[in-house]
């Protein structure tokens, strides 16, 4: 079928049979269409990677408020200059 759309060939190696196979049960109505059945594959794990992506996010920014300030005080004034009068020029 022409198209103008990128074409992608895939070898159906063990993993890919396995989650092949595991796809069917999800959605045995495209069990016998293989195409069909890997693009809901695929659409399905970029789903998942875009949530799990989104979450982490939500983790890390939740985190960073959580800690935010944690150590203020800890350091004096000039604990920087202190620091760096070490360092050569």
């Amino acid at each position: 079928m022409p198209t103008n759309h990128k074409r992608h060939a895939i070898t159906e190696t063990e993993d890919i049979s396995d989650a092949l196979a595991l796809a069917r049960q999800q959605w045995p109505e495209l069990g016998d269409r293989p195409g069909a059945l890997l693009r809901r594959l695929i659409l399905t794990g970029r789903e998942f990677l875009a949530l799990n992506s989104s979450e982490a996010n939500r983790d890390r920014r939740d985190a960073i408020a959580e800690t935010s300030g944690a150590l203020s005080g800890v350091f004096g004034p000039g604990y920087l200059d202190d620091l760096r009068q070490d360092w050569p020029e």
